[in-house]
C-alpha cells in the first residue's frame, strides 16, 4: 500500500515508518519537526531512516538513502494548503495520524498550540482523506481520554465524557470528529488509545527517559503521587504491530453497536485500546530500571500534578476478538533495550 504518516520524525512514528518500509510498503512521511523537546533527536530518527538533517527544507520531497521507498517532507499538518497539494499529487490508500501536540502538563500550560495542532490540524487530515479516496484513516487517540473513570480495566465501551487535561480533550475531540466524517461520508476511521508507550528513540519528557537521565546525572527522580500510581506501560514495537494490524483491517458499521461507543451502526467507525494490559506499579518500574542501571535512585516524592490519574489499564478484548493482535512485552525486558539504546545513543560507558 502507498501510506501517508503524519508525525514521522516523532517516537511512534519513527517506529511505524521503519516497520511498514520492511514489509514493503511505499510510504510518504510527514512532521513539522517542531522544538517541544529536543529537535536533535527527531533528526536522529530521520537519519536513520535515511534522511539527512542537512537535505531537509520547507514542503520538499527527499528521498531516503537507505529505502527507496520512503519520502519525506517537512510539513505541518496545520498547513491547510500544502497538505491539500500533497494528497493531490499522491494517491494514498492509508493515512496513520500520529501528528499531535503531545504532553498531558504542558496543555494546561499552552492550550492554543494543542487546539491548533490537535484540532485544526486533525480536521485538515479529515477533509485530505474524505476528498481524496483514502480507503482507511488511523489515528491516535491516547488513553488520557478516560479522566478519572475509577472501574479497570479501562474499556472502549466506557463513557469518556469527562477529560481531566486540554489534551485528553482533544483526543476526545478527535474521535467525534471522525465519527462524524465516517458516518457523512463513509470514510473509514480507526482510532487507537495508545497506553504509555515507551523504547528507544522515546520522548525525553517521559518518565523513563528523565528517570534514566536523573539517575545516571546522581539527580533525585520525581516520584509523583508518592509513587502510589499504576501505569499501562506498552513497549513501542508491540504499538507499532498493533498499528499495523489496523491499518490492514478498515471497520464496517457494526450490527452489534447498540451500547458500545467504540463502533456505530452508521458509520465505518472503531476505536480501539493498545496496551500491554498488565498494569505496573510505578515503584517496579523505577526497579526495573534501577536493576538495569545497577545504580539505586535518589526519590524526590511528590503529591498528584494536575491533569495525572492515578491508575491506567486498558482492556483490549476487542482489539484481541477482531484483529487476533495482544501486545506481550514484559516491563523488564522493555526496559532493558531502551537503555541499551539510551547508552550507546549517548556514548555512556557505566
Amino acid at each position: 500500500m502507498k501510506i501517508l504518516v503524519t508525525g514521522a520524525a516523532g517516537f511512534i512514528g519513527f517506529h511505524l515508518v521503519n516497520a511498514l518500509l520492511e514489509r514493503g510498503d511505499l510510504v510518504i512521511g510527514i512532521d513539522n519537526i517542531n522544538d517541544y523537546y529536543d529537535v536533535n533527536l527527531k533528526f536522529a530518527r530521520l537519519v536513520e531512516t535515511g534522511i539527512s538533517r542537512e537535505s531537509i527544507s520547507e514542503n520538499v520531497p527527499i528521498q531516503s538513502v537507505k529505502y527507496p521507498a520512503y519520502t519525506f517532507l517537512k510539513l505541518d499538518i496545520t498547513d491547510r494548503s500544502n497538505l491539500e497539494s500533497l494528497f493531490l499529487t499522491q494517491e494514498f490508500d492509508a493515512v496513520v495520524n500520529l501528528a499531535a501536540q503531545a504532553g498531558v502538563r504542558c496543555s494546561i500550560e499552552n492550550p492554543y498550540a494543542y487546539i491548533q495542532a490537535n484540532v485544526v490540524g486533525f480536521i485538515n487530515i479529515l477533509e485530505c482523506c474524505r476528498h481524496h479516496g483514502v480507503r482507511h484513516l488511523v489515528y491516535a487517540s491516547s488513553s488520557s481520554v478516560y479522566g478519572n473513570n475509577v472501574k479497570m480495566p479501562l474499556s472502549t465501551a466506557d463513557s469518556v465524557d469527562h477529560p481531566i487535561s486540554l489534551y485528553a480533550a482533544t483526543k476526545k475531540s478527535n474521535e467525534l470528529m471522525a465519527h462524524t466524517y465516517s458516518h457523512l461520508f463513509g470514510l473509514p476511521t480507526t482510532g487507537l488509545r495508545f497506553f504509555t508507550v515507551y523504547g528507544p528513540y522515546g520522548r525525553p519528557d517521559m518518565a523513563l527517559f528523565l528517570f534514566t537521565r536523573a539517575i545516571l546525572a546522581g539527580e533525585p527522580i520525581q516520584v509523583f503521587n508518592n509513587g502510589e500510581m499504576k501505569r499501562d506501560f506498552t513497549y513501542v514495537t508491540d504499538i507499532v504491530e498493533g498499528i499495523i494490524h489496523v491499518v490492514d483491517h478498515p471497520p464496517v458499521a457494526s450490527k452489534k453497536a447498540n451500547d458500545d461507543p467504540s463502533e456505530s451502526k452508521t458509520a465505518p467507525y472503531k476505536v480501539y485500546n493498545i496496551g500491554n494490559s498488565s498494569p505496573v506499579r510505578l515503584m517496579d518500574f523505577i526497579e526495573a530500571i534501577e536493576t538495569k542501571l545497577g545504580i539505586n535512585a535518589k526519590k524526590e516524592l511528590l503529591p498528584m500534578q494536575a491533569g495525572d490519574v492515578p491508575m491506567t489499564w486498558a482492556d483490549i478484548s476487542d482489539l484481541e476478538r477482531d484483529l487476533g493482535y495482544r501486545p506481550n512485552t514484559p516491563i523488564f525486558e522493555g526496559v532493558g533495550k531502551f537503555i541499551d539504546w539510551y547508552r550507546e545513543y549517548y556514548k555512556i560507558k557505566n
